[in-house]
């Protein structure tokens, strides 16, 4: 929804106990973080207590979710942007391997041995069941809704630099 012409909302600091009706003046940046750090430790905690990295999901997913095997470089190269800097890719990939959940052939792209499938197997039931937490009370349509907003503040901040 875009405001009314001639009308902008003033950026108000951040409130945690913000009512509803100054909801509007919020910064995004901030509820934004919180939601991010919210979730991702939420889990990540879920995760440990069966002794598994966020990361090491990714990999198994992406591993298994092209219609090729990718290299090890092609996975480092397309995770390491979401990972904890330029080592943490690698070395999930390593401790992949040594718990044989990973193999890699003689071109040297990766596969995920059996006990690898079953691995991303629970973990995608893991990631659906806290799915449905952050999610409840909130409609599909809501969410859509939420995301398309998202995707509109990122590009008006990456839209032309020069105006």
């Amino acid at each position: 929804m875009k405001p009314s012409s001639g009308s902008i909302t003033d950026q108000a600091p951040a409130d945690p106990a913000a009512t509803d009706s100054m909801l509007a003046s919020q910064p995004i940046g901030y509820w934004a973080g919180l939601v991010h750090e919210a979730v991702t430790r939420r889990l990540r905690d879920a995760m440990a207590r069966i002794d598994v990295t966020q990361p090491q999901y990714w990999v198994l997913n992406r591993v298994t979710g092209g219609p090729t095997a990718p290299s090890r470089e092609e996975v480092i190269v397309q995770l390491t942007p979401l990972a904890g800097g330029q080592h943490e890719i690698p070395r999930v990939i390593d401790q992949l391997l040594h718990r044989d959940w990973l193999r890699i052939d003689a071109a040297q792209n990766l596969h995920l041995t059996d006990a690898g499938e079953a691995a991303r197997v629970r973990l995608r039931g893991l990631a659906t069941e806290l799915r449905a937490e952050v999610h409840k009370d909130i409609s599909d349509e809501e969410y859509v809704s939420a995301l398309k907003v998202l995707r509109t503040m990122i590009a008006n901040v990456q839209g032309d630099s020069g105006s």
